[in-house]
């Protein structure tokens, strides 16, 4: 595949025929063909990803499976999460058995065997012989708004089993290749500096959103509108070209074998300097004073203790994870995008498309007889389309304007302000719904028709909400793009793929949080989000005061941040002052 370098790096075979002496032309220059093969593997990945992820809701509540609304919701919030929470792994596998290039290879199969799955269970043949006869569910009548009683029953979730067992192994192969084909891509150009290495990730992410375009675009108006099972065949398909593009470039990449994690040890050490550790070893010496023997048999030191590298390591640790776990915040607010967003544009006047339709404004009322209505999912192209457009013009006029004149900020700052950007959202979402609710108390609603269900919405258009989803994604320029940077420059190199895993975990941890604090504020007894008598509409929910907690405690984490960032620096600033005096002294 490629020629044995030091330590058993292996180096491009295609790429590399420029003299030595000559200087290079571009940042890229002999790595472009391994760069553009994996920002074309991420392409199709997102696309895949997105394919599956976009309406898996819809699939679950229909008559395929027939699974309630909130069942099907939960599994979608337990799928995204888990594809997130299980990114670790991965990063532990490449760093201490396979290395990169093999876990990326062998997850892309899991995650193309796995994503197989849903395109056979589209079919009535597959899912007869997967899961057997459908059970037999009477359709009841919703519940009306204003009733005091409301005794419908979830129908059984058909296929259960063998959905979420599928689900969990496609999350797994998704974390794992997420968390490696990242951090395989920085190899590439990683020995060409840290500018090299910035420009990478920022055309990195361009390419996720390139997918994602591609994705909700396309794949997701087949599988609402035209078939399921066409719908799913498309994400196989691209998993397939993904993995076959990725083992065709292999001759031009830059491969690092699996240098072993020092996960385990840095525990240990951890658990050596904390108040526990402490106490055991005091209780260990005093047995050793009161049994001298032990002391003479005995060696007084273990040959397997920890280096000098290892406790640099965790020194290292110690001053990354602080950083990267204040953006859990972030992501609790970054992920509204696919939930309370999305909830909220369904209240909001939806117009109708490829059709002509007329609305009565004054009588607030509008026909919806036929044609497709506007999905509500295509507002997320609001948030991608400014990365497609924001990315390549910040890689080639804004930062080269910035470095030249130095002064570029560092990724912690950057990451500071794409908090801001993401804290400005979701006070705009708050106000938005502030105003949404005050048309609904007015009576200025209408009634429209989204699938097979009613919603009672005001008479707002939807694009209000485009503010909102312009600022995400202005935040994920600043916060998540310089976040793996920081996260891939920062961390020391035995453990990259367990940090990037980390970097990862805590975007699902972030997820589950928002999760969790939405599920506390719909307590019975005056929740927030607590409005049974509306059975799924939310205008008598307060969901603004839902966004404006999230925007303090966002607004909290910006100040904490803003601390650990100050320090952070100081520590890195005094840590190279140290080494040059140093260097100056030898």
């Amino acid at each position: 595949m490629a020629s044995a370098g030091a330590q058993g790096e292996r180096k491009p075979l295609l790429g590399q025929e420029e003299a030595p002496e000559r200087p290079a032309t571009s940042l890229f220059e002999g790595r472009k063909a391994a760069c553009v093969a994996i920002l074309l593997v991420e392409i199709l990945e997102r696309i895949a990803f997105f394919g599956i992820v976009s309406n898996l809701v819809l699939y679950l509540n229909s008559s395929n499976f027939n699974w309630g609304g909130s069942q099907a919701s939960r599994a979608a919030l337990l799928f995204i999460g888990a594809s997130y929470l299980l990114s670790p792994i991965g990063g532990w596998l490449a760093d201490t058995y396979l290395g990169r290039y093999w876990t990326i290879t062998f997850s892309f199969l899991l995650y193309l065997v796995s994503a197989c799955l849903l395109p056979v269970t589209a079919s009535q043949d597959g899912r007869l012989s997967l899961c057997g006869e459908m059970p037999a569910y009477t359709v009841q009548p919703s519940c009306q708004r204003g009733s005091t009683e409301c005794k419908q029953q979830l129908p059984s979730q058909y296929c259960a089993p063998f959905m979420y067992s599928g689900l969990l192994l496609l999350a797994l192969g998704i974390s794992s290749v997420r968390t490696n084909l990242t951090p395989f891509g920085a190899d590439q150009v990683t020995d060409r500096g840290r500018e090299a290495t910035r420009r990478f990730f920022n055309w990195f992410y361009w390419s996720i959103n390139i997918g994602a375009v591609i994705s909700l675009l396309v794949v997701a108006f087949i599988q609402q509108d035209v078939d399921f099972f066409i719908g799913y065949v498309i994400p196989a398909v691209c998993l397939a070209l993904a993995l076959l593009i990725f083992l065709l470039a292999a001759p031009t990449f830059v491969t690092k074998p699996a240098t072993g994690s020092q996960v385990s040890t840095l525990i240990q050490l951890a658990f050596q300097s904390s108040c526990c550790g402490q106490a055991f070893r005091k209780m260990t010496n005093k047995d050793r004073a009161s049994n001298p023997q032990t002391e003479v048999d005995g060696p007084r030191h273990h040959p397997g203790g920890p280096s000098d590298e290892d406790v640099s390591n965790l020194q290292a640790m110690v001053k990354i994870l602080p950083v990267l776990l204040t953006l859990i915040p972030y992501w609790m607010v970054y992920f509204q995008m696919q939930s309370t967003y999305y909830l909220q544009g369904l209240h909001l006047f939806i117009p109708n498309i490829f059709q002509n339709r007329d609305l009565n404004i004054s009588t607030l009322s509008a026909t919806t007889d036929s044609g497709y209505t506007f999905p509500d999912a295509w507002l997320l192209l609001a948030n991608v389309v400014v990365l497609v457009i924001l990315v390549p013009l910040k890689d080639r006029i804004i930062d080269p304007f910035l470095v030249r004149r130095k002064l570029l900020p560092s990724a912690l700052k950057r990451m500071a302000l794409g908090m801001l950007f993401g804290l400005a959202s979701i006070i705009a979402a708050g106000v938005l719904e502030t105003s949404r609710l005050s048309y609904v108390n007015n009576n200025q609603t209408i009634t429209q028709r989204i699938g097979k269900d009613d919603y009672i919405a005001a008479v707002l258009p939807i694009w209000w909400q485009i503010p909102q989803y312009l600022l995400i994604g202005v935040s994920e320029i600043f916060a998540s793009i310089p976040g793996l940077e920081f996260a891939y420059s920062e961390a020391p190199k035995s453990m990259q793929g367990a940090i990037m895993g980390f970097f990862f975990f805590i975007s699902g941890v972030g997820s589950l949080l928002g999760s969790g604090l939405l599920t506390l504020l719909s307590v019975p007894t005056n929740g927030w989000m607590n409005c049974p008598e509306d059975y799924g509409n939310i205008n008598n929910c307060r969901m603004d005061f839902y966004f404006f907690l999230l925007a303090v405690i966002q607004a909290v984490t910006c100040l904490l941040f803003a601390w650990i960032a100050i320090r952070y620096d100081r520590q890195q600033r005094s840590t190279s002052c140290f080494l040059c005096i140093g260097c100056e002294g030898n």
